[in-house]
């Protein structure tokens, strides 16, 4: 167990007073978590601090070399005004994935947890009221070693911070229009497709923002080798209901392995779906349009949880899926996993975990 040294801020800010207009990553809380990694002592100096600015040389070598990962959760409050995390340790692990695959030092998931929880705690009072409002957690560490050179770092910053946040889509749970991306990749294999590091969304901004000028929310990302096969879209996993079934992109190395996206494969099957984690060829996809069978597509992330998608556009051709509007099992999906999320309806899965006072 981690030794958590806790320093409040002297100077609190002002909290939102319309939750309806958070936004999405604009506002901060108080606090930030902060922990030092060095070679000769490892993780250490675990500490919650007022949010600050960090002082960082010119030369530190995330800026040239891009060593870094980082995660995205929530903390919610719940009818009776706890708070409470959703499947924390799914994010543990899924960091410990990313940092191996960038040479990072991994951090144990119970380190972790607890860092997540215990600055939660701290700033309680900054989870949002409002229904359908959260607070966003970005836990995320880079190599902070001074000079330049191609190599692994010796000292890395563990950081977490939060903000109170609305509905991540200013569309909310309109369905949304999504561009299939057949000249640029996000990922391939060997690379860095499956981990949360800056790279892989940086080297996926100028997709988005050609789609976004032709009047796309997102781009559906297709393999990086054939240029055949649907794996994500910028910011979900993605899936399809076809005759009855649900396909999704299989977690081979390309593609994120969601926290939600596990969650709604487990509700998927809970209710009797069969769902293939697999290949699936995105002409399959528009034949199955084209012969009425595509009855639903969604995306599933963190920041959106479930996002129905009412068209496909590639190659000139369009899908138009569920008449334009919220499927059935979009919907029940939406409503289940946020219901448990928010404490709504009970969670016989176990995932959530309360945020007990402790400080």
């Amino acid at each position: 167990m981690l030794d958590i040294k806790i320093v409040r801020t002297t100077e609190p800010k002002a909290k939102p007073q319309d939750e309806s207009k958070l936004g999405f990553g604009k506002i901060f809380t108080d606090h930030m978590f902060l922990m030092d990694y060095t070679a000769d002592e490892g993780w250490h100096d675990a500490r919650v601090v007022p949010y600050a600015s960090l002082p960082m040389d010119p030369a530190t070598v995330v800026f040239h070399y891009a060593q870094e990962i980082f995660e995205g959760m929530k903390a919610y409050r719940t009818a009776d005004g706890s708070v409470q995390l959703f499947r924390p340790d799914c994010n543990a692990k899924r960091f410990q994935d990313s940092a191996d695959r960038l040479c990072i030092p991994k951090i144990p998931v119970e380190d972790f947890v607890q860092a997540v929880e215990t600055l939660v705690d701290v700033d309680r009072d900054w989870v949002p009221h409002s229904d359908g409002a959260s607070l966003y957690i970005r836990p995320f560490v880079f190599a902070n070693d001074v000079g330049l050179g191609v190599h692994a770092s010796k000292h890395y910053l563990f950081c977490i911070i939060c903000a109170p946040s609305g509905a991540y889509y200013a569309e909310g749970l309109d369905p949304v229009r999504i561009y299939v991306e057949d000249e640029y990749i996000r990922a391939a294999p060997g690379l860095t497709g499956f981990t949360k590091c800056g790279g892989n969304y940086a080297a996926s901004i100028k997709a988005g923002e050609l789609a976004e000028e032709k009047g796309f929310s997102q781009v559906l990302w297709l393999d990086g080798v054939e240029k055949k096969y649907v794996e994500e879209v910028g910011s979900m996993n993605i899936m399809f209901k076809i005759d009855g079934k649900i396909y999704t992109a299989a977690c081979t190395g390309t593609v994120l392995p969601g926290v939600t996206r596990r969650s709604i494969i487990e509700l998927l099957k809970d209710w009797g779906y069969e769902v293939i984690e697999g290949k699936l060829a995105i002409a399959d996809v528009m034949k199955a349009a084209e012969e009425g069978k595509l009855e639903e597509v969604f995306g599933t992330g963190t920041a959106a949880v479930v996002s129905p998608v009412k068209e496909l556009d590639w190659e000139g051709k369009v899908a138009n899926i569920s008449g334009g509007k919220i499927g059935p099992l979009t919907q029940k999906l939406y409503d289940t996993l946020t219901g448990i999320q928010w404490g709504k309806l009970p969670d016989t899965k176990g995932w959530t975990v309360k945020v007990e006072p402790k400080v």
